[in-house]
């Protein structure tokens, strides 16, 4: 889908600006421009997308079956579902976090989908189907899942909606108003373009300066840290390992597709399987860029929780794969 990206960014980076592909400075600035442009299309265009279903999909009545008593707790194992089927990073879950928020479903739903998407994806499954086989795969998609439901169930039960920020809360507060509106006067889909298009490039403009830090600090760790030093720490097999390979891949940025040929070198050189899948959990759900994304619609005290939480059902996640693989 973003391979006339790819290329792009190869000749932005290595013929225009002429900064050798081996070099360190080329490699970070060919990881920014690649991933900047993409994130923004995608941002745009998923936005968008939402845009259309918060004006003409019944999301009440979605949300008044996520909310029923008697799912048990479906609701977050079919958001977690969603999650898993859904082929976004981190970085580009978000506009659609802001979608179901903005829909009136409940926020630890919302956590659910908003912990799985990153983590498992069609992609990463048929890699990890090829590098590792079958019972890895399974292992690894299923726990992908059981950390959403669980994550966002416990998430829901904190109640934490008065922890989302106050622009978020307007967003809120600005669709039940446009809903009142559409119901008085509906509008056809061709004459609702305009307002969505401008909705859309709101909320990607809002948040633009997140997306350009956070990035920033991904291309910087991707370029300049090398390999070696993960696998030199990870190695060695000690309780630490799981819980330092977690706060090591933090400050990294990358879909789990790309990070899956990153843990086959792992492996391949001695750090366990638990640990590898636990630094690629980390590096797609907990990192940096997602955070300065998170902190337009999240106070810090919510960010903190919901990383905390993930924090530890990763952790755990990594010492089981270690013990039954």
């Amino acid at each position: 889908m973003f391979d006339w990206l790819e290329s792009f960014a190869d000749w932005f980076v290595y013929s225009i600006l002429q900064i050798s592909a081996e070099s360190h400075l080329g490699t970070a600035l060919n990881f920014f421009v690649y991933d900047t442009i993409k994130i923004l299309i995608l941002l745009f265009v998923i936005v968008f997308i939402m845009g259309i279903v918060n004006a003409y999909f019944p999301v009440e009545r979605l949300r008044n079956l996520l909310q029923r008593k008697k799912l048990y707790g479906l609701e977050y194992f079919l958001s977690s579902i969603f999650g898993a089927i859904t082929p976004f990073c981190s970085c580009s879950s978000v506009p659609l976090f802001i979608g179901f928020v903005k829909g009136g479903i409940p926020l630890g739903v919302t956590f659910s989908f908003l912990i799985t998407s990153p983590l498992v994806n069609e992609v990463a499954i048929a890699m990890f189907i090829g590098l590792f086989g079958w019972e890895a795969t399974l292992i690894y998609a299923g726990s992908g899942i059981l950390l959403g439901t669980l994550g966002g169930w416990l998430l829901g039960k904190f109640n934490l909606e008065s922890w989302l920020t106050d622009w978020v809360k307007k967003l809120m507060d600005n669709t039940s108003q446009e809903k009142v509106a559409v119901n008085e006067q509906k509008r056809g889909f061709l004459e609702r373009i305009p307002e969505i298009s401008r909705e859309a490039w709101g909320i990607v403009n809002s948040v633009l300066l997140y997306i350009i830090i956070g990035i920033g600090i991904g291309a910087a760790m991707h370029g300049y840290v090398p390999g070696d030093f993960f696998t030199e720490y990870l190695g060695n097999g000690s309780w630490w390992t799981v819980p330092f390979a977690v706060i090591l891949a933090v400050p990294m940025y990358a879909n789990a597709a790309a990070i899956v040929p990153v843990i086959e070198v792992f492996v391949a050189k001695g750090v366990p399987l638990g640990t590898a899948i636990a630094f690629m959990m980390a590096t797609v759900g907990l990192s940096l860029p997602e955070g300065t994304l998170l902190k337009k619609v999240m106070t810090m005290k919510l960010i903190a929780v919901f990383f905390g939480v993930v924090t530890i059902f990763i952790i755990l996640s990594g010492y089981l794969f270690n013990l039954i693989i």
